[in-house]
Parts: structure tokens; sequence; C-alpha cells
């Protein structure tokens, strides 16, 4: 059985990838007082009957992220899990759902999942960057020892996130905070053991539609909440 590797965590690079035409939103980029303290917070629930659970936190003000707290169990233990907040102006900044899975497999994508949740606007790393452009820092994500992950990090900085914007266009960090102090961030945590193994494998799902090489079980979201 052919396994993934560490690497196979490249699979999260959602936040290349645009999204179609949706819901629209305010795309003036403003929000009232923008250093104003906003808490905003996700109940985090299973896809592709991952089984996982968890929570996430954040604290924004300006164009930051003070604190991030993501709490979760019940995920493919002793491995990799991406994780991001997503964001898409023409998303419909949800989780996704049966209206999503367009070829009626009964497994969501990654992919199918980008019209509801939008690219990524933040990776959740456990050190170094976290703009997009770490969507493939795979040794920076955490490892669910046992099945669980406890992340926290301090004073993460939006930037800005290309296919995010107006029409498919670039938006701004600022926008991109914006949004989330308005409740349209949503947080996805990637990784999926459809078989059991204990590992990513080919054996049920074959590979990923992100790149053939690649498990599925590694790309396919896991759980996912709305930032609210």
């Amino acid at each position: 059985m052919r396994t993934a590797s560490t690497t196979a965590l490249a699979l999260c690079a959602v936040g290349v990838l645009g999204v179609g035409p949706a819901a629209a939103h305010d795309d003036h980029g403003r929000s009232g007082d923008r250093d104003k303290v906003v808490t905003k917070q996700a109940d985090l629930a299973a896809l592709n009957g991952s089984g996982a659970s968890g929570k996430a936190t954040v604290v924004v003000r300006g164009d930051e992220i003070l604190r991030v707290r993501v709490r979760a169990e019940g995920l493919t233990p002793d491995a990799p899990h991406a994780q991001h907040i997503h964001y898409g102006q023409q998303a419909l900044n949800e989780c996704p759902g049966v209206a999503q899975d367009l070829d009626a497999d009964g497994r969501l994508t990654t992919v199918e999942g980008i019209p509801a949740y939008g690219p990524v606007a933040v990776s959740l790393t456990t050190t170094g960057d976290t703009s997009p452009a770490s969507v493939l820092a795979v040794p920076r994500y955490p490892f669910a020892e046992k099945g669980r992950i406890n992340y926290r990090r301090t004073h993460v900085p939006f930037s800005d996130v290309a296919g995010a914007g107006a029409g498919g266009g670039t938006a701004s960090a600022a926008q991109v905070a914006d949004a989330v102090r308005r409740g349209e961030g949503v947080v996805v945590v990637h990784g999926v053991d459809y078989d059991g193994d204990g590992t990513y494998s080919f054996s049920r799902g074959g590979a990923s539609e992100l790149d053939p090489s690649l498990p599925a079980e590694a790309t396919d979201p896991a759980i996912c909440g709305l930032l609210r």
C-alpha cells in the first residue's frame, strides 16, 4: 500500500485555487472601529465522516489576530493536519455540505469545498510564516498526537489573499481582517483516514484531485466551522 509522507500535505495548496461565483459581500473593507478587539469562535464539526470535532477561537484587532486557539479530537492520530482560516468574497463563507458534493459520491474533496469556504487566508502553522504562502509548510502544521490537537499562537498578521477579492481578484489584508470580524472566516482542518488503517493511503478515496501522487485521505477536509 502506498502511503503519504509528510510532504503529502502539500495538498493544502487550496489557497492558490480560485472560487466560482457565489454570494456577494460588501467590498469596502471597512467595519467600524478597526482598533476594537473582537472575539470570534467556531464549533468545528465533522466532515467526510471523520468523527472528529473541536473548537476554534480568534481574537482580532486591526489587521492582526492577537490570539488563536484550535482544539480538536478524533482526528487521524499521529499524522499532520493542515489547518487554515479560509475566506473569499465570492464564496458562501460557510462549511460545505451536500450541495458541494458535485459528483454525488458522498465525499467532499478540498476543491469541492472551496466555493463554500473560499481560499486560504491564514495558515495556522506552529512557527514562522502564517500567510497563504505557507499552505505547503507541512513540517510547521500540528501533528495530532493520539488524535488530538491543542494549538495556540499569538500575533498572527493578516495578509493579502489572491482569489479572495471581488471578481476573484486579490483581497487586501484589511479586507480579510474585516471579513473575519464580520463573522465570515471559516476554519478548516484537513486529513481523513477513511479506511482506519492509521495512515493516509490510496485504498479509499483514491488520489487527490490536487496532486494524483497524493492520497485523497491526506487532502480532504476533516472538520470545519464558521467563526461567529
